[in-house]
């Protein structure tokens, strides 16, 4: 039998730092920022039997509206439900009107805010490069 495995999802602390870089590195269809500027913002994080698993980065743009800027899991743990977790901890925490754009290639990404009750809004022409890509913006109100 393996180790029962114990999710907690949490604020990052500069600790984290390597762990997200680690797994921003490994998510080229995630964004790639700098993983110091996310503690800016409001960053959770995923532990899996404490090791980070995955990150969520968000902010406030005006009261009562937030923006999703960033989520990715490693990818050892992804389908297991580590970034539905990451979302709902972040969506319970502030309610109102939420906002994000994903990649229009990223259908798991895209499914996934689906599913968490996100609707397409509109459509970004060439938001993204390397590679290039549209973006489909997503909104959800809570």
């Amino acid at each position: 039998m393996g180790t029962p495995r114990q999710v907690t999802i949490r604020i990052a602390r500069f600790a984290d730092l390597a762990a997200i870089a680690a797994i921003q590195a490994a998510s080229p269809e995630a964004a790639q920022w700098s993983p110091p500027d996310y503690l800016k913002h409001d960053c959770l994080v995923a532990d899996v039997n404490s090791c980070v698993a995955g990150f969520l980065v968000t902010r406030e743009v005006a009261p009562g509206e937030r923006e999703i800027l960033n989520l990715a899991v490693d990818p050892a743990e992804r389908h297991t439900g580590i970034a539905r977790g990451l979302l709902g901890d972040a969506l319970a925490r502030a309610k109102g009107n939420w906002f994000l754009e994903v990649r229009a290639s990223n259908a798991a990404a895209i499914r996934l805010y689906e599913s968490a009750g996100f609707h397409r809004a509109g459509r970004r022409q060439d938001y993204y490069y390397d590679p290039p890509d549209d973006a489909i913006v997503m909104r959800f109100h809570s």
